[in-house]
């Protein structure tokens, strides 16, 4: 397998936490930007918050601005496929094409090609796992916030599910999400952890073509 190294984010206003030395969480947002990704950004720089964007390809022409200020307000962008098919279901050359064609899309908005994935529905076939030439990023807590659609269960599970070392998953493309994630940050800020992308957390410690839902399963 070949070792990445992912690069680090842009952030000029802050010296980026040391997850050797303090509680370390990463929060990723899937299958945006739509509508309230602005009203995300805000409140994550409000609260000096990092994250990481799983975006879809074919959103990204409608949504640059969201995109780019991601990048500079030193968020983490990364593969969410196209359209989000399930890769299960595809063929090595149409994830190739798929994943390529996202990847382009992100580098030629952002000037940074993405250096992580996640599949859609967290789904892997073998021949997923062989074709994709990235680390997979999964998750350990889902907030299932897009299926109860209720801030305060999207509040209750993140409390209870986090752990040192966490991958959470939101979905910035609802409203009630969005509405979630100030008392989110005030929760888990009281349980003394610090909100970082995922190349801070789990930086060059992750392969290409492995799969990882959390930075303990580092080791």
């Amino acid at each position: 397998m070949t070792l990445t190294t992912l690069p680090a984010a842009a952030d000029t206003e802050r010296t980026d936490p040391d997850c050797a030395d303090v509680k370390c969480v990463a929060l990723t947002f899937d299958d945006g930007p739509g509508e309230h990704t602005d009203e995300l950004l805000d409140i994550l720089d409000e609260n000096d918050a990092k994250a990481t964007f799983y975006v879809l390809g074919s959103k990204l022409g409608s949504h640059t601005d969201e995109v780019e200020r991601m990048v500079d307000e030193g968020h983490e962008v990364g593969n969410h496929t196209w359209d989000h098919a399930d890769l299960a279901t595809l063929s090595a050359s149409e994830i190739k094409d798929d994943l390529q064609r996202t990847d382009k899309a992100i580098k030629d908005l952002t000037g940074q090609a993405p250096t992580t994935m996640r599949p859609p529905y967290g789904s892997l076939s073998d021949t997923a796992r062989e074709t994709i030439d990235k680390p997979m990023l999964l998750w350990d807590v889902d907030t299932l916030d897009w299926q109860h659609r209720d801030p305060e269960t999207t509040v209750d599970i993140a409390s209870e599910e986090t752990d040192e070392g966490s991958v959470l998953l939101f979905h910035d493309i609802h409203q009630t999400t969005v509405e979630a994630i100030p008392e989110v940050l005030e929760t888990l800020s009281e349980d003394g952890y610090e909100f970082v992308t995922v190349d801070q957390m789990m930086g060059s410690q992750v392969e290409a073509g492995t799969a990882y839902s959390d930075a303990r399963s580092l080791g």
